[in-house]
């Protein structure tokens, strides 16, 4: 494993991590060594590959992303890295530095593995869901490892933290090349991406990776919830119009998928 990124300096991650706020966080430039990165980059798929093989989201507070997935589709290079950040011993150092015991890395990708999203996608300010009912499993913490090359501050596309009420950004990450963000996952940990507002043919490029428990996190109330978005502080369209209906509109398709399954 360690043959494929660069030196980190662990007692300085682990401070680093933990004395992060509003909620641990992290960010590390040039993670992979240069090699390897640029294998993993020039191994991505074309979007429109991505759009026949993986799952395209439309919604209000997700939109223009595709998500493969699928380990088998993955191309050698990204299987690699998948099974790196997979691996026994990444999986002791990120315990080590966050101080959750016993992190398990999601062999499914559940909403991880290669992300793609295109120019006018976004993905509004949340917390993720917090529990995998069919595994039995707690959400711990989010890597997400950047593949964009000469990636300009208008295109958007940035990674940004916010505080509990969504009033204050606490972090604002480009998308560059090998960059590796992460963040513990909690009912605090809110965050979003900027609107992408890159050129024609240029698409905002990551893999993500997401890690559990089997045991819950300390003060866990028992609730289990689902994806949960807030607005920007400026979206006010957004917030008193656009997500309600979007909840609505939910609510209502669910509703209609119950009755069908009863009337089977």
């Amino acid at each position: 494993m360690w043959e494929l990124i660069n030196d980190i300096d662990v007692e300085k991650f682990k401070e680093k991590v933990q004395n992060a706020k509003p909620f641990p966080h992290f960010c590390i430039d040039n993670f992979l060594k240069e090699d390897f990165a640029e294998k993993v980059y020039s191994s991505f798929p074309e979007y429109h590959e991505s759009v026949k093989i993986g799952r395209e989201f439309k919604a209000v507070n997700e939109k223009k992303k595709i998500q493969v997935t699928d380990y088998e589709l993955f191309p050698p290079e990204i299987k690699q890295l998948s099974d790196l950040l997979a691996s026994d011993d990444f999986l002791k150092m990120l315990s080590y530095v966050t101080g959750i015991d016993d992190l398990v890395a999601d062999m499914d990708l559940i909403g991880g593995g290669i992300h793609q999203t295109d120019r006018g996608g976004h993905l509004d300010v949340h917390i993720d869901f917090n529990y995998v009912k069919t595994k039995d499993l707690h959400r711990r913490l989010n890597l997400l490892l950047y593949f964009n090359k000469d990636w300009k501050e208008e295109y958007g596309g940035y990674l940004d933290l916010w505080d509990k009420d969504v009033k204050v950004r606490h972090g604002y990450f480009a998308p560059v090349f090998n960059r590796l963000c992460g963040f513990v996952t909690s009912d605090i940990s809110y965050h979003g991406v900027t609107p992408i507002k890159c050129p024609p043919g240029v698409v905002r490029q990551s893999f993500a990776t997401y890690y559990y428990t089997k045991e819950a996190p300390e003060g866990w109330t028992g609730e289990k919830h689902s994806t949960i978005f807030k607005p920007r502080p400026d979206e006010y369209i957004k917030g008193y119009i656009e997500m309600p209906f979007e909840k609505i509109k939910r609510k209502a398709v669910s509703k209609v998928r119950e009755i069908k399954r009863l009337l089977r």
